[in-house]
């Protein structure tokens, strides 16, 4: 028993040092990536420099960094959330399921999209805990394709606008220059969880998951309950997010629980650290990594870039995102090996 103690507490303190790593040469690089791309962007195009787009990218950012905050969690734990796009997508077309019903209260139409979106979560998290699937991809895959059809089923396959003022608030409000209330929201959040995961007791048993299941069990760590706390704020996040496309688009649309949100989420937590192996990953990084995808996806609109090549390069750079992954992962082996070697 006391060794599985010594390995959870030896696990600990990799993911610190990785944590203190990703803050200094990684997320540098990811900086001078991210200014990279906004260079070429405003040499392409004039207008990339616009108030009004830069605006545009703040808004896209949000809806990304809320679903990839939920996601985060899950890829530190060493597992995954594929329903979190679905699962905004349901909770918007709920908001217009009861605005379809007659219903006028927009907080009201928060609260229970608020509520099953976690729901949604905890469920993802109980079927990993209590029903012992055997990966969160099957689970997680299979609930996205339920919310599918329950976004469609609940709106009658319709699009549903017209909402409360309070519903589009969040997505709608902005302040000086047109800045956007939601991408406060989001910097908020972000300072909020970095502390969480950095400077709180569960936010280290989250990292001594992802790094060792089973020995973080052995040390008296609650590892059923962890896993269905990231499993539920992932649910949270999204649920949010759903809240802000309604305010943004003004509408609700069930067909679009089929879009890749849930790789833009995953790509933005690899490309700012984190690890399909777990125990690794912070909230500056993916805040960089949210940043980039959605100035990509921004420069792809200026350029009228076709949709097919869209989808060409965003692929491209979810699989250049895993290989960085694989290749940080056998960098950090290999370090591990020598520092054994030395002792």
């Amino acid at each position: 028993m006391s060794d599985k103690v010594k390995e959870v507490k030896d696990v600990a303190e990799v993911s610190e040092k990785a944590m203190k790593k990703q803050k200094g040469g990684f997320q540098l690089g990811t900086v001078l990536a991210l200014v990279l791309m906004c260079v070429i962007l405003s040499v392409l195009n004039h207008n990339f420099y616009n108030v009004t787009n830069i605006m545009s990218v703040f808004k896209q950012t949000a809806f990304n960094a809320f679903l990839a905050t939920g996601m985060l969690l899950c890829l530190i734990t060493a597992g995954i959330d594929l329903s979190v796009g679905a699962n905004a997508v349901f909770c918007a077309c709920i908001m217009g399921a009861m605005k379809q019903a007659g219903m006028s209260s927009g907080i009201l139409m928060i609260l229970v999209a608020i509520l099953l979106g976690t729901a949604v979560g905890m469920t993802n998290g109980l079927l990993l805990t209590k029903l012992h699937l055997p990966h969160p991809f099957v689970s997680t895959l299979g609930m996205k394709n339920v919310l599918w059809g329950l976004a469609l089923v609940v709106t009658n396959s319709q699009m549903v606008s017209g909402f409360p003022e309070s519903v589009q608030w969040l997505g709608k409000k902005t302040i000086v220059a047109g800045f956007p209330v939601s991408f406060l929201v989001i910097i908020a959040l972000y300072v909020v969880m970095h502390i969480f995961l950095s400077r709180t007791a569960l936010g280290r048993s989250i990292y001594c998951l992802g790094g060792n299941k089973e020995a973080t069990r052995l040390s008296g760590i609650n590892t059923d309950r962890v896993l269905l706390f990231c499993y539920s704020v992932s649910g949270l996040m999204a649920s949010l997010a759903g809240i802000l496309s309604v305010g943004r688009s003004g509408i609700c649309n069930g067909a679009n629980a089929t879009q890749p949100y849930d790789t833009d989420a995953i790509a933005a937590c690899i490309i700012g650290g984190a690890s399909f192996m777990g125990g690794k990953g912070t909230m500056i990084g993916t805040m960089l990594g949210c940043l980039i995808i959605a100035v990509l996806r921004n420069g792809f609109t200026l350029l009228s870039v076709d949709s097919a090549v869209q989808n060409v390069v965003l692929g491209l750079v979810i699989i250049l995102s895993v290989f960085m992954d694989v290749v940080r992962e056998e960098r950090e082996v290999k370090r591990r090996r020598l520092a054994s070697a030395k002792k």
